[in-house]
């Protein structure tokens, strides 16, 4: 039998397991995860479920600890995506000369 991989995280992270070929189930914020990952786990040919940390840390702590004990699916979770603040280019640029040169130089 072949197994298969799905995906239970935000729908704002859905976008790209989908684009990658991949089924994602979706949970928005104020949704209950717990009957999903039940139906996910219960399918015998699922093999892999991966829950975004987000999602798993939403879970009650006897659904976590009853996804821990099972061995298949294996569930596995993931970090979702972290929107942090870039550098400005002049910024990476002003670094990547005092790496070359030595010494930090002022672009005007």
């Amino acid at each position: 039998m072949t197994h298969t991989v799905r995906i239970l995280c935000r729908p704002a992270t859905a976008t790209g397991f989908t684009l990658a070929g991949l089924v994602a189930d979706t949970v928005g914020e104020g949704e209950d995860a717990v009957p999903v990952l039940q139906r996910l786990t219960a399918r015998p040919e699922v093999g892999v479920v991966l829950v975004e940390e987000s999602v798993r840390d939403r879970l009650p702590p006897e659904a976590q600890a009853r996804l821990d004990r099972v061995a298949r699916p294996v569930v596995v979770p993931f970090p979702g995506p972290t929107w942090r603040a870039v550098r400005p280019a002049e910024e990476w640029v002003v670094e990547l000369l005092r790496r070359a040169i030595g010494y930090r130089v002022r672009l005007r």
